[in-house]
């Protein structure tokens, strides 16, 4: 099958759609990737790419090109916003004349925050006569308006309208948590909505040596000598790291635990001031590591942890963290509502409580540390094993391509 892939992020950016590209064009399908220029999550463009012109490159059999953007600089709203609509200007003027001569079976747009990445996408499905499917990632307006980025109501409803008319211009909407499917399927056909979550290649498989030097000396040490509880990902509004820090003061009374705090995001900076103020101990951050770094880091941890606040909008997704987090085999601490921890406690890899709740997540954390090695390892392994059921890439993959085999079918 011919695939293209639209998305405004691709590696060396950190996102699963590196990984879902790549399996495919083992699985022996024809993959093009087009994309920006890489500058994710620090508005930087990284060493080796240009910001403007176009740049070709092969990735593991995957062909991508890389159109100009403007970066996010400094992540602010001014900012992000000229770096959504730079993506959305260079797709809709470049894309068309990159594939002239060119056909495919599916265009398929990965789409977390901002569904707009979309657009650049809707003239080439009908150039190319191709079928047009989205993986929705997020909920649009309502993260919008859950994150605080837009408040007036007005501009709330014309997205809305935004998104109504981009999803009636699709074949197919895959959705990464089975919650979506009503919200979605409340802005356009349900018969298009179909569930495909968020996938992960098998980390362990990946790394088997397990090469704990990819972690700095520092670092090492510490996890070695604490009983040491990992979040990794992006620390902004929706991960409410205020429940981390809060849950951390309330931990002052065991000295063997530690919260270990991985990555980068517009919180980092409040979050690091707050646990000065406070003089709070038992917590650290590390600041951000390749991909390649985490199968060693969450091996070493006693557990990994989730936080999402509690704003209704966080109840439907699930990070894609939580498969990364399973497919190493490490049980989960997470502070979250809604489908997060049905799936969690469906698969009994963790424990859970409410979202924003330090108190619970306290205690949480004090009956995991109290339970015996063999307890912790057996609940590490449900997790391991509900991924190799339900969200292992390979077999994923397989599924997502018979999904675009039945569509187009039922299309002719």
């Amino acid at each position: 099958m011919k695939v293209l892939i639209v998305t405004q992020y691709f590696w060396p950016e950190s996102f699963i759609i590196n990984q879902l590209a790549t399996t495919m064009a083992r699985l022996g399908h024809e993959l093009v990737v087009l994309t920006g220029k890489p500058n994710y999550p620090d508005g930087k463009v990284y060493q080796g790419y240009q910001e403007q012109g176009i740049q070709y490159e092969t990735m593991d059999e995957v062909e991508v090109i890389r159109v100009p953007l403007r970066p996010r600089r400094s992540g602010g709203a001014k900012a992000l916003l000229l770096n959504y609509l730079s993506f959305i200007w260079s797709g809709l003027i470049r894309f068309p004349s990159l594939l002239k001569g060119r056909q495919f079976d599916v265009i398929f747009v990965f789409a977390p925050s901002p569904i707009t990445s979309v657009i650049p996408a809707i003239p080439l499905k009908y150039l190319k006569r191709a079928h047009l499917a989205i993986w929705v990632q997020d909920l649009w307006p309502e993260s919008l308006s859950a994150t605080g980025f837009i408040k007036n109501k007005l501009v709330l409803k014309l997205v809305r309208y935004l998104v109504k008319g981009i999803y009636a211009l699709s074949d197919t909407l895959l959705v990464q948590s089975k919650a979506f499917i009503g919200p979605v399927s409340q802005l356009s056909h349900e018969d298009k909505t179909i569930y495909f979550p968020n996938v992960m290649n098998d980390m362990i498989n990946e790394e088997p040596e397990m090469e704990i030097n990819r972690l700095p000396v520092y670092l090492r040490k510490y996890l070695d000598n604490y009983f040491c509880l990992v979040f990794a990902g992006n620390i902004g509004k929706a991960q409410s790291i205020e429940t981390l820090i809060n849950a951390a003061e309330q931990l002052d009374g065991f000295s063997e635990i530690r919260l270990v705090i991985v990555g980068a995001g517009s919180r980092l900076a409040w979050a690091k001031e707050e646990i000065e103020r406070r003089e709070i101990k038992n917590i650290i951050f590390t600041g951000s590591f390749p991909m390649e770094a985490m199968p060693p880091l969450f091996n070493k941890a006693k557990a990994l942890l989730v936080t999402l606040n509690a704003e209704e909008i966080f109840a439907y997704t699930i990070p894609s963290k939580v498969q990364a987090y399973m497919s190493a085999g490490r049980p989960i601490i997470a502070s979250i509502n809604g489908e997060t921890a049905r799936v969690i406690d469906e698969a009994g890899a963790g424990l859970t409580c409410p979202a924003d709740d330090a108190s619970s997540l306290a205690e949480r954390i004090t009956q995991f540390f109290n339970l015996s090695e063999a307890e912790r390892d057996i609940i590490g392994g449900n997790g391991r094993q509900y991924f190799l059921d339900n969200f292992e890439m390979q077999q994923q993959c397989k599924k997502l391509i018979e999904i675009f085999e039945q569509r187009l079918e039922a299309k002719r």
